[in-house]
Order: C-alpha cells, then sequence, then structure tokens
C-alpha cells in the first residue's frame, strides 16, 4: 500500500498562494464550517456530492476544475499520486497487475491526464465504490 499524500503544512502552503483576500476568507470561514459539521454531521457538506455519475449534472459539479480554491489543495496531491503511479508502472510495468486508487472522484481527471501523457494509457475500465457514507 503506498499512500501519496500531503500533509496540512504542504495544503496550508499552497492555500497561501491563493489572493490574499481570498486566503483571508477560508481562514475565517473554516472554524464556521467545522461548526456546522460538528451540530449537523457530515451531511451538512456532502448531500449535494454524493452522487455516482460519469459526467457532472450541476454547473456546481463543473465548477472545481476552474475553482483555485478548490485546485490549491489538490494539485500537489494529484502529481504525488501520478509519481506513485509512475513508480509502480516502472518497477511492474511488464506485469499484468490491478491498481487501486482511493481517491476522490475530483480527482480523476488528472489521473487520467497524467497517466495518458507519461505513459500513453487509457482508461478501458473503472469501478465507483462509495468509501464514505454520510450518517
Amino acid at each position: 500500500m503506498i499512500r501519496p499524500d500531503v500533509t496540512a503544512a504542504e495544503t496550508i502552503e499552497d492555500l497561501r498562494t491563493l489572493p490574499r483576500g481570498t486566503y483571508l476568507l477560508l481562514l475565517v470561514a473554516a472554524p464556521l464550517m467545522g461548526l456546522v459539521f460538528a451540530l449537523r454531521g457530515p451531511r451538512a457538506f456532502l448531500d449535494w456530492d454524493l452522487a455516482v455519475e460519469d459526467l457532472p449534472s450541476t454547473p456546481r459539479a463543473e465548477t472545481p476544475a476552474d475553482d483555485p480554491v478548490a485546485r490549491a489543495p489538490t494539485d500537489r496531491r494529484d502529481r504525488r499520486l501520478l509519481d506513485a503511479l509512475g513508480e509502480i508502472h516502472a518497477a511492474r510495468g511488464a506485469e499484468p497487475i490491478r491498481v487501486a486508487v482511493v481517491y476522490g472522484a475530483v480527482h480523476v481527471p488528472a489521473i487520467v491526464a497524467g497517466l495518458w501523457n507519461r505513459f500513453g494509457h487509457r482508461p478501458y475500465e473503472a469501478e465507483w465504490l462509495t468509501v464514505l457514507v454520510p450518517a
């Protein structure tokens, strides 16, 4: 099992690259969102996005690709994942193996593009699993 992830400090570093006003707004909003999460549970934030579909069904679902606030904490993580997949490819690329990637769906476009650009791989099969179910 490989866990190519970022630390909290790295995430904060990436968020600090956002415009100053946006970063300050996030600093104010984060504790409020935490309070709502504590009082209402995960449904407060996850119900809208808990769907399994190949194509975004709403403008809200399409937003993360163009949103610098959404990209700031995910870009570095996507690069780390692609580097880890590259290591697997280098070590075991000649073998018929399966690799499971347990990341959220927002990371899939970067994974697909990265595997195509780096190795010429295209997806031909995928299985979507819900790994977090709100109580």
